[in-house]
């Protein structure tokens, strides 16, 4: 990366990090894109060249993760399964504590995720981004399967995404009624082992 290029993401993240910070002490209805500019010292139209959309401000995180199943998938190892490269790789998220797999309990990642799930237009926005992930791990699957079906790799893709939401939401509900990542470890495991179990059928031959 170069000077320039690092420059831009230095820019990209203090705008970021000024409104989620400025979010978490007043809310999200109550801070203005204007209010965040000031703050981060850009220009409204430097902020929007950024961050199209107030709500990208916080759930531009979500977009790191649109095409991880899918490059899992497309990058697996010859003779291992899709199902078998996507569940290794959530049980590596869970070992990492990833919080996108929902086993994390630092208390900025805990007062992020309560963010992002108490405000309607934030939970909108994430699903748009899973929306894209799903048709990004679609495509990757439809390579993998070959011919066949045309709905089979959109199928199957809306399952896998549709499972980690699952699992992972299941993880931040551990974590908020106060238990330790490492203490829902254990259990979060076991879960993956069975949900991924599940999909085998389905993504046999993948």
């Amino acid at each position: 990366m170069g000077l320039r290029e690092r420059k831009k993401q230095r820019t990209r993240e203090t705008i970021s990090d000024t409104a989620i910070a400025l979010f978490l002490e007043r809310g999200f209805d109550q801070v203005s894109v204007v209010d965040i500019a000031a703050v981060a010292e850009v220009s409204k139209p430097t902020l929007f060249k950024y961050f199209p959309t107030k709500e990208d401000l916080v759930v531009h995180r979500f977009a790191d993760h649109q095409t991880a199943s899918s490059t899992v998938v497309a990058e697996r190892p010859p003779g291992v399964s899709a199902i078998d490269a996507l569940h290794q790789h959530f049980l590596d998220g869970l070992a990492a504590r990833d919080p996108i797999t929902g086993l994390n309990d630092d208390k900025d990642v805990l007062a992020f995720h309560s963010l992002v799930y108490s405000t309607p237009s934030l939970v909108a926005r994430v699903g748009q981004y899973l929306a894209r992930a799903e048709e990004a791990l679609a495509r990757t699957l439809a390579d993998a399967l070959g011919t066949g079906r045309d709905i089979t790799a959109p199928l199957l893709a809306g399952q896998v995404i549709a499972t980690q939401r699952v699992l992972a939401s299941a993880n931040w509900r551990r974590i908020v009624a106060g238990r330790s990542a490492d203490e829902v470890h254990p259990e979060a495991v076991a879960d993956a082992d069975h949900a991924f179990a599940l999909l085998r059928d389905g993504l046999a031959g993948a």
